[in-house]
């Protein structure tokens, strides 16, 4: 499960960019076979009294934590990759829209995951593309 994180300023994204955006970062996942279901994002709304940069209170940052648990990114080059696929899918809401963002990516162990008490089958790849064609997990 990709976890995605994103701490904003009130207003920064209308429900329809919440929507786009959300799809946007999907496709990255779906793209390399992923379940849809296992992309999890949460808009998280922060006041500027509460949102401080450098001791400084802002709204212009936006802050997005990803946390990965399905795959981890086995090199620079695939780190890289992604990094660019992300900008690349985020920049129409937040680049284009004069903000300031900040993300970074956490890489879990994927044995500290489980989708409805089950052990995702990482191992299991035919298991897994079922997963993804029901867009649920399910016994196996």
């Amino acid at each position: 499960m990709p976890l995605h994180r994103i701490f904003h300023p009130p207003g920064a994204f209308s429900v329809a960019d919440k929507t786009s955006l959300s799809e946007r970062i999907t496709k990255i996942y779906t793209n390399v076979g992923l379940p849809a279901f296992y992309v999890v994002i949460l808009f998280i709304p922060i006041e500027k009294d509460s949102f401080f940069v450098g001791g400084q209170s802002t709204d212009k940052l936006i802050r997005i934590v990803i946390q990965h648990l399905a795959r981890q990114l086995p090199d620079d080059q695939r780190k890289t990759e992604f990094s660019e696929k992300y900008e690349e899918a985020i920049a129409p809401f937040i680049k284009d829209k004069g903000y300031d963002w900040e993300v970074h990516v956490e890489e879990v162990p994927p044995e500290m995951w489980r989708e409805n008490g089950l052990i995702p089958p990482i191992k299991f790849p035919e298991i897994e593309k079922e997963w993804a064609r029901l867009n649920k997990p399910i016994p196996y």
